[in-house]
């Protein structure tokens, strides 16, 4: 027996999977591609971080990403040790492999959503410096957090609330870099 949390979870996941299509499949496994190991997240700060003019902006999404995968990734993740969907379900019904997930199936916990705490993170500290280029970002991080449920490796409330921890860890990281670069400019 599940928790009410977690039927919900994998109604939502169930009716998602029954009008799965052909052209989604594509779509969505190439758009959650981008979070791999937050690769894309990583690159996008760095390049950020080699302009003066973004330079800010870069170390803040560093740095947001940095809190993410510390708090997300290390800690709840095994503190909570949510088991994935894909095989809850396998349990639930006796199975081995039935869900097909379309994309690699990961093997470490589910909550929270690594994909979609990066993408909110990035997205929110980009938008606290580049309104337009940010809101851009949290489209997109919508759609990856998304995805995540497309491809039945995460619960909607994994994704919620890898967004959500990727918007508080963009909003300190904002506050710290700006302390350290208005302290540096009155050093100066």
């Amino acid at each position: 027996m599940v928790d009410p949390v977690t039927a919900w979870d994998m109604s939502g996941l169930m009716w998602m999977y029954a009008h799965r299509n052909d052209l989604l499949d594509g779509f969505f496994s190439f758009i959650t591609h981008f979070g791999d190991k937050g690769l894309f997240f990583i690159a996008l700060g760095l390049i950020l971080i080699i302009f003066s003019k973004t330079r800010k902006c870069g170390l803040t999404v560093a740095v947001a990403l940095a809190i993410g995968v510390i708090v997300g990734n290390v800690i709840l993740k095994n503190v909570v040790a949510r088991i994935r969907p894909f095989d809850l379900y396998d349990v639930m019904n006796g199975t081995k492999d039935y869900i097909d997930t379309i994309v690699k199936r990961p093997d470490d916990w589910s909550f929270p959503s690594g994909h979609t705490m990066a993408a909110f993170a990035t997205a929110t500290a980009v938008f606290g410096y580049y309104k337009k280029a940010g809101l851009a970002l949290i489209i997109f991080a919508v759609i990856m957090g998304f995805s995540r449920f497309y491809l039945f490796v995460h619960y909607p409330t994994d994704i919620i609330c890898g967004g959500i921890l990727g918007i508080i860890s963009a909003f300190i990281a904002i506050k710290l870099v700006n302390a350290f670069f208005a302290r540096r400019e009155r050093r100066f």
